[in-house]
């Protein structure tokens, strides 16, 4: 078993309504991640989050599953959430227990009810969000309206950080790349949005690139994690996590998990969430210390009864717990 220290923790959920892919698309970033050799099938009941009889007997989630893998030294905890409004509890009680949330929205159906909400409760905890349109392999899209409908609801800090290309069947960087045609354009195009919305958060940075016209990757890498963090940046990517013409080879999510890896937060990076230590008038709010070596905090925000017996779910905030 790999040895990994708070800053290599990554904790993420996928949020969105029922429908939109989340749980395909999880078993397509294990896949990715090297956790899986083959990826599980809805239809099929054999994902790795839908693994109740319930789930299976409804072919969708019911309940928040929790994923790990470890990948280019990273470790990654994934939540996937169920995405109807009759289980929405089971997706807003993760929220304390993540630094990112990943809103999923189906291509096909653009915002949904459920977007919006968790859209927003996200923001509210200030945590580090980003959007995946999902299942743009589909025919009959309208990508380019969709993109529109999402920086309209969302605002204007939402950009591409990649693009469909070959009708759905791929996708390309534009972060990075500012060469090539996308479906929806020319790539520069979108490079230069997100680039110039990055180098807003750093004025020496902004500065440079003003003189010179371009920055390097390298450049724009600490500056992409501080608007990401501050809310200044919500990255969009487009994926196809189950493709029709080929379902073991998953579009867009490679670009996914690269950024997962490089830019999202730890737990040292990640907006802290208050807690609250007194009652009353007496309630005082602080913060916790993301340190091993501190006294144990933590929150159970998940419990499972079944028929193997009770199960605790908590996220650690400060300490460390032993058997």
């Amino acid at each position: 078993m790999p040895n990994y220290t708070t800053a290599d923790i990554r904790n993420l959920a996928l949020f969105g309504n029922g429908g939109a892919g989340k749980t395909t698309l999880a078993e397509a970033i294990m896949f990715r991640a090297g956790a899986i050799g083959h990826l599980g099938d809805i239809d099929k009941t054999n994902t790795l989050s839908d693994f109740t009889d319930e789930e299976k007997h409804h072919r969708h989630s019911l309940f928040s599953s929790i994923l790990t893998c470890d990948h280019e030294g990273r470790h990654i905890s994934l939540i996937d959430t169920p995405g109807f409004a009759d289980f929405l509890g089971q997706a807003l009680s993760v929220l304390p227990a993540i630094e990112t949330a990943i809103v999923v929205i189906n291509a096909a159906a653009g915002i949904e009810p459920i977007t919006r909400r968790m859209m927003q409760r996200a923001e509210q905890r200030k945590l580090c969000r980003m959007i995946v349109v999902n299942k743009i392999d589909l025919d009959n899209l309208d990508l380019p309206a969709l993109l529109e409908q999402i920086r309209e609801s969302f605002g204007s800090q939402c950009l591409p950080i990649n693009l469909p290309a070959d009708h759905g069947q791929a996708v390309i960087d534009c972060f990075f790349n500012k060469e090539g045609d996308s479906d929806l354009g020319p790539v520069a195009d979108a490079h230069t949005a997100i680039v110039d919305q990055v180098v807003e958060v750093d004025e020496t940075l902004m500065e440079l690139y003003l003189e010179q016209g371009d920055v390097t990757a390298e450049q724009l890498h600490a500056p992409f994690e501080k608007a990401l963090h501050d809310g200044h940046l919500v990255p969009i990517f487009f994926t196809a996590a189950q493709p029709h013409n080929n379902p073991e080879q998953p579009v867009g999510v490679k670009d996914l998990l690269d950024v997962i890896i490089q830019l999202a937060p730890s737990p040292l990076e990640g907006n802290p969430r208050p807690f609250i230590k007194g009652e009353g008038d007496d309630a005082q709010q602080f913060h916790a210390q993301p340190d091993p070596d501190q006294h144990v905090l933590a929150h159970l925000f998940k419990i499972v009864n079944d028929r193997f017996g009770k199960l605790a779910v908590f996220r650690v905030h400060q300490g460390t717990i032993t058997r």
